[in-house]
Order: C-alpha cells, then structure tokens, then sequence
C-alpha cells in the first residue's frame, strides 16, 4: 500500500518528532519545552496528530484518530502547565508525565504502521494482531515506565534543591 501526499508529509514530520523526542530524552532526561528539541517535538508532534486526522486506511474514525486526538490533549495540557505554571514544581511532575505519554502513545501507531509495511513486500507483521507488534509494544511501555519514574526521581531532586535555594534566599 503506497503513501498519499499527505500520508508522506505526515511520516517525514512524525520522524522529526521521535528524533526530537529521544534528543530531549538523551539530553535532559526528559521532553523539555524550554529547549529547542522540546519545541520541535511539540510542533512536530501537533502537526502529525492534526495530519494524522486527514489519514485512515480503514476509512472513517478510528482508533488511530483518537489517539490523535487524546495526544493533541496531552500536548497542550503539558504546554499550558509549562508556560503558565513556571513556578510550580509540582507541575513539572505532570508536564514531564503527559509530554512522555504521549510519545509512547505516538509510538503504538507508528510501530503497527512502519511493522505492517516495511520492509517493502515482506514486512515484519502481517497485521497489527501479529505478536512482533505486540512484543515491541510491550518492550516500549516497560521503557515507557522505567523512564517515568526515572523522570519522577530527577523532577524530585530538581524540586527539593529549588525549595532549598528559595528558602536561602529568604534568609539573607
């Protein structure tokens, strides 16, 4: 099955995304919005979602649209705690959880279309039912886990030395 126009433009734009995910993950240990990765991947991210409304191999609504819809959710609760609760550190929590979130969520239509389709003429999985799917689906939620509470533990020390600065400044 070949791609559309936009189904390209949706796939060279989603890539961008996952390469400006895992450079965030790499660089700071998680999607951070006050860098430049963390911009890309939040631009890119809305880009393919919205683009990924206008695809469907099966016609009409489908599963694949809603998580579109519910990653475009994650994404703009995470920006809006990012920008308009800067000195919250609980928010940190949340915006680190929802932005991780959703890349796994962006992850489970990727692998089930790039395993259903590559390589060209004998892809890895015949359908989305077939169990390399669901074992890569499971490799990366486990990731998915481990990298949140690692994610949690970095937030907490982050949190605890800002408290600790704020109230060194009040002493003085």
């Amino acid at each position: 099955m070949s791609l559309s126009g936009l189904g390209i433009f949706h796939t060279i734009i989603g890539i961008s995304a996952i390469v400006a995910a895992v450079i965030g993950f790499v660089k700071y240990g998680k999607i951070n919005l006050a860098a430049r990765s963390g911009k890309v991947y939040f631009y890119t991210t809305l880009v393919t979602s919205v683009t990924a409304l206008g695809i469907s191999k099966h016609g009409g609504f489908n599963a694949g649209h809603a998580f579109s819809i519910f990653i475009i959710f994650l994404i703009a609760v995470a920006y809006f705690l990012h920008s308009n609760k800067k000195e919250s550190g609980k928010a940190r929590y949340f915006e680190n959880f929802l932005l991780s979130f959703s890349f796994f969520l962006s992850l489970v239509p990727t692998v089930n279309e790039t395993f259903t389709r590559v390589p060209i003429g004998h892809p890895l999985a015949k359908d989305i039912k077939d169990p390399v799917i669901a074992q890569t689906l499971l490799v990366l939620f486990i990731l998915f886990m481990v990298g949140s509470v690692f994610q949690f533990f970095k937030q907490k020390k982050v949190y605890k030395k800002t408290i600790l600065l704020n109230k060194n400044e009040i002493q003085f």
